[in-house]
Formats: structure tokens, C-alpha cells, sequence
């Protein structure tokens, strides 16, 4: 018997174990080596390119990160070029367009009614303003750990705080004092003047669930409705025109679904039938009429904007599909007619029904007629961003969103 025969098993083991081991260097070699991942930003026929591990500087297209917010102002980044050397505008036209990053990590920003917007930073635990200037203040010196959520007031000078372990407060920020809340309360939303809250109060039994109002010191509570056991049912919104504060959504078949408008003082509202399932909303700035989306199976189950009349004796009325895909909690309304979306450039069928598989979107911004429909592409931004908490300033000038990824406040100049 020779050497070989002898170990026979010994050395296919051997040659068995390096060929692992040459196709895992391929492997490594191929995907990982270089550290370089590649974005492609269709709407603007361009790609990216940025490496893993590291934070953008100021000149790579997506403006400055600033990782502190120590007060001060922020300079201005000027326009920049993407990796093929296209240009992208400083303000929006249609075109790829430069997007400035204002501040590191943020929850639920707010826009004040002076233009400058409200936040808060999740690095230091502290609320700030940032101004049309880009000049940032602090709210107040006092740090809130952990917070999980914010609800603003329309008026900005107050908000519900809410925390991992379900504790909440209401914080005045003109006199710095806080309020708590009961932890069986959620779901709030403030009245247009920031004096009155509705919410749902979620007791034990479902005997004690109930909507109801309080004045945003927790106190005056007032029951309008009975819940029981259909909370999931039930969206606090208080709508501008302070007639509506909540609407009740039933199923009503498998695409379809019909929403009841809520009151307070107990109105025989009338209700609109809604076609798909998935509902959110909300409100143009008069109240009349109400944006929502939806997904059914004749939208491939990806979400779908309509509008509809929703006020008075026009409830229901003027139902009508924007044909664009899209969720409402990705639009802003700039004045009754006028609304800005981001609206993602591919969506996969039934991300409306799961909604993290759009989670890795890029969204290019539109501005939407609701009373014409008509939609009008005003800028790809210059980075792939998934765009949440938009809001535009009172002048027109400037529009800010949240990175539903990494959580960063970004501005685009609109003129």
C-alpha cells in the first residue's frame, strides 16, 4: 500500500478545506475589501459612491453634519457636484439639488409659525431652535433621558413627552414646568391653540377605555366617547377648523373602509367611504379637506394618496386618487390646495401593507395641487434620503425633513 492510498481521506480533507478557504478570499476580495459601497440615484442619472465606516465631509453633495448643537451658526456649504461631476443646484428646479444636513440626530421637529424649527437632540437629551439663519438655541438648559416621542403643540410652546417606559409629561417651554400624565393615555393630539388635548384613554377593562379631552395641564378631563374594545380603530386629530377631533375607522369589506368623523359635542357628522386599508391623514390648513393614503389590491398594495372634502355637509364629497404612491405621513401642506411629498422612486408590490420594505427607499420631492392634481417634480436630492416630519417656512423659502434611517434634520431651499 503506498502513501497516498494510506491517506487517502487525510489529503481530500486537506484539499476539501483549502478550496473553502480560496473561495472565501474570493469572496472577501470581491465584496468587502474595497469598503466602498455604490448608491445609483436614478432620478437624476448619477451614482454616488462613499465609504463604509465614515461620516460625509461638507463637499460630498449632502451638506454639513453638525454633530453637536452648542449653539451657533451654521455656514453656508455652497453647491456641489455629484461623483460624474454633475452639478446639483442650491435651490430646487426640477433638477438634482443640493440638500444641506443642519443637525446630528433629531426627534419629530416642529415648525414654528416664525419659520424657525423645534427639536430634539438625541445625543445630549435637550430641546433646540434652529432659525431661518441657521443660528441654533437652546430651548431649555433641562435634559430629558430617553425620550421615545414627541407630540408639539400647534403654537410650539409646549409638547408631550413620552418615554420607553411609558411615562409622559406635558413640558411648557415658556415657564419651564412639566406636568404628568397617565400612563393609560396615548395617542395624543392638541387643539389648534395648544390649550386642550384628546387622547385615548386605554384602561385595563375595556369598560374604562374611553376618548376623551383634557387641558394640556392634564386637568378638566372630559369623556366623549366610548372606546372598548375597538381602540385600534380610533385616530386622535384635531382638525384646524376645530370641528373634528378624532375619526373612527370600520372595515368594510377587503378593500374598502369607512371613516367616522368625531365631535365634541357629540355631532351627527357624516362619514366618506375610503378605498383601501392602511389609513393615515392629514389635515390641509383649513381643515376642509383631509389627504390620506391607502393600499389595496388595485394599487398592487403600495400606499395611494386621495384627497376628499371633510367638512360639514361636504363630508365625503370631491373623493378623488392623486395617482401617486406615496404615505401621507410624508407630506406637508403649505397652504389648502398645495401640499409637498416625498414620494420614493420605486416601491415594491405590497409595501403599503408592510411598510419597513420601503424602508431603504430614495425619495425625490414633489408638490401636489390637490383641487387639480397636479403633481410637479421639484427636486431629487442630491444623496439617497428617506424623508419623514416634512415641513416647509411660512415664506416659502425652505423645506426640512428627517432621515427615517439615520434620524439627521435636512433643508432644502425651495428659493
Amino acid at each position: 500500500m503506498n502513501i497516498f492510498t494510506k491517506y487517502k481521506k487525510v489529503f481530500l480533507i486537506i484539499v476539501f478545506l483549502l478550496l473553502i478557504a480560496a473561495i472565501g478570499y474570493l469572496i472577501f476580495l470581491l465584496f468587502f475589501k474595497s469598503g466602498e459601497t455604490t448608491t445609483t440615484n436614478q432620478g437624476a442619472n448619477s451614482t454616488a459612491t462613499t465609504t463604509n465606516g465614515q461620516l460625509p465631509t461638507a463637499n460630498n453633495g449632502q451638506g454639513q453634519v453638525i454633530n453637536g448643537e452648542t449653539g451657533g451658526n451654521i455656514p453656508s456649504t455652497g453647491s456641489t457636484a455629484n461623483s460624474n461631476g454633475q452639478q446639483a443646484s442650491p435651490t430646487a428646479n426640477g433638477g438634482l439639488t443640493k440638500v444641506d444636513t443642519i443637525t446630528s440626530e433629531t426627534l419629530n421637529p416642529s415648525m414654528t409659525s416664525n419659520g424657525s424649527v423645534e427639536y430634539y437632540n438625541k445625543t445630549d437629551g435637550k430641546f433646540y431652535r434652529i432659525d431661518k439663519n441657521n443660528q441654533i438655541t437652546a430651548l431649555s438648559d433641562k435634559v430629558f433621558h430617553d425620550v421615545q416621542n414627541i407630540v408639539w403643540s400647534p403654537t410650539s410652546d409646549k409638547a408631550v413627552i413620552e418615554y420607553p417606559d411609558g411615562s409622559k409629561i406635558v413640558y411648557d417651554f415658556t415657564s419651564k414646568k412639566q406636568t404628568t400624565l397617565p400612563k393609560h393615555w396615548e395617542d395624543f393630539n392638541f387643539s389648534p391653540d395648544g390649550q386642550t388635548l384628546v387622547m385615548k384613554s386605554m384602561g385595563i377593562d375595556t369598560e374604562t377605555r374611553y376618548l376623551a379631552i383634557s387641558s394640556s395641564d392634564g386637568s378638566s378631563q372630559k369623556i366623549i366617547d366610548t372606546i372598548g374594545d375597538n381602540g385600534n380603530n380610533i385616530y386622535p386629530s384635531w382638525s384646524p377648523n376645530n370641528e373634528i377631533i378624532a375619526m373612527d375607522v370600520e372595515g368594510v369589506d377587503a378593500d374598502r373602509q369607512e371613516v367616522y368623523f368625531v365631535g365634541l359635542n357629540d355631532e351627527n357628522f357624516k362619514s366618506t367611504i375610503i378605498e383601501g386599508r392602511g389609513f393615515q391623514s392629514t389635515w390641509s390648513t383649513s381643515g376642509d379637506k383631509l389627504l390620506y393614503s391607502v393600499y389595496s389590491s388595485t394599487s398592487d398594495y403600495k400606499p395611494s394618496l386621495w384627497i376628499v372634502n371633510a367638512q360639514g355637509d361636504n363630508i365625503g364629497t370631491g373623493r378623488t386618487s392623486l395617482n401617486i404612491n406615496t404615505w401621507a405621513s410624508k407630506c406637508t401642506f403649505t397652504s389648502n390646495e398645495t401640499v409637498y411629498c416625498g414620494v420614493p422612486e420605486s416601491l415594491d408590490t405590497g409595501s403599503g401593507l408592510i411598510p419597513e420594505m420601503a424602508q431603504n427607499s430614495k425619495d425625490d420631492l414633489y408638490k401636489i395641487n390637490v383641487a387639480t392634481g397636479n403633481k410637479e417634480l421639484v427636486a431629487v436630492p442630491n444623496g439617497s434620503y428617506n424623508m419623514s416630519n416634512l415641513s416647509v417656512s411660512p415664506d416659502g423659502t425652505s423645506l426640512y425633513f428627517t432621515d427615517a434611517n439615520d434620524s439627521k434634520l435636512h433643508k432644502v431651499t425651495l428659493k
